[in-house]
């Protein structure tokens, strides 16, 4: 994949998953699209949160994708992200536009009607980390469900800040830790 094309995605997905959303939002879930950003907490606690829980998993996820059982894992997404040539400025706006994007689709739209596990098995396995001819694949991505679920978690008792922010450090951890 080029650096154009990953960019345009990183821009569609901040674009058109949210535009997605916001529609889902307001004509299936009949709601202002802007009443998934109601705050629960204050801002900043769900920054705090988001940023903690952040931190927390990609260590984890860290972890698990460099054990020796996973070398075949950790070494197709080391490809994959390398071959980009990503400059820390490039990996925050990817970061960013997915989270923005995702979180706004997945937890305000499709979490509303699909339910927290079902929404998380859908986002893992729309990135393609469930693949039944790839079980060391399939591992990572059933460890990974359980930490979207608990974006799904911090949406619903937290915040989408938390959430988002959550989900922003995980991308840009795992994109660094790969480079």
């Amino acid at each position: 994949m080029s650096r154009k094309i990953f960019f345009l995605l990183g821009f569609a997905t901040l674009v058109g998953f949210s535009a997605i959303g916001a529609v889902i939002i307001e004509k299936v879930l009949d709601k202002p699209f802007l009443s998934i950003f109601e705050q629960i907490t204050p801002w900043y606690f769900q920054a705090l949160s988001g940023i903690i829980y952040g931190l927390l998993t990609s260590w984890v996820a860290w972890q698990i994708i460099k054990s020796s059982l996973l070398t075949p894992v950790r070494g197709f997404f080391a490809e994959l992200i390398q071959d980009l040539h990503l400059t820390n400025y490039e990996i925050v706006f990817i970061s960013f536009c997915a989270c923005v994007g995702e979180e706004i689709l997945f937890r305000g739209a499709i979490q509303p009607l699909l339910g927290i596990w079902i929404t998380a098995i859908l986002f893992i396995a729309l990135h393609g980390y469930i693949n039944p001819f790839n079980w060391r694949l399939s591992i990572y991505g059933i460890v990974m469900c359980f930490f979207i679920a608990g974006l799904g978690y911090m949406y619903e008792h937290i915040g989408l800040i938390s959430a988002i922010s959550a989900h922003f450090i995980i991308d840009v951890v795992l994109l660094k830790a790969l480079i």
